[in-house]
């Protein structure tokens, strides 16, 4: 085994980076999407939604900053030029969207996709035996659940 210098197999690490850079470019297109819907909701709701979106927004820019140096951590680069993101994309773009129902419906259908995302992550951190990254993907897919929980309940 070709290890890094944290102790896990070295080629197992370069495929869990590139997958956790994948995983940064969703979550950057998502915390893009955060900032139009916070700017941009019209409404009834657009007091609880602005604050709402707002809250998304600075977790998710928490949320990426773990990742980056969780990238580097595992001695790799990560992804920083808005054309990385958009190449590697899962999470849909939302532009010009203002109406209550369709923002919260973007919200509910990203966090979908990154939990998918992330529950691919910690089945290759496991595989790599890479606990700091597993421990990250476990935390973010509860939190994550909740809100998507929760946004649909708005829904109904």
């Amino acid at each position: 085994m070709s290890a890094t210098i944290l102790g896990l197999d070295k080629v197992k690490v370069q495929d869990l980076t590139v997958s956790l850079n994948e995983l940064l470019a969703n979550f950057q297109v998502y915390y893009q999407n955060l900032r139009g819907l916070h700017w941009n909701i019209k409404g009834k709701s657009f007091f609880e939604l602005h604050v709402k979106f707002e809250e998304l927004y600075t977790d998710s820019q928490e949320k990426i900053d773990m990742i980056a140096e969780r990238i580097l951590t595992l001695e790799a680069t990560p992804l920083h030029t808005f054309k990385d993101y958009t190449d590697l994309a899962r999470v849909p773009v939302g532009k010009n969207i203002s109406n209550d129902t369709e923002s919260v419906r973007l919200i509910v259908t990203s966090l979908t996709e990154l939990i998918e995302i992330e529950r691919g992550i910690l089945n290759e951190s496991d595989e790599a035996e890479d606990e700091g990254t597993n421990a990250m993907m476990s935390d973010f897919i509860a939190e994550q659940e909740k809100t998507v929980w929760m946004l649909k309940a708005w829904l109904a």
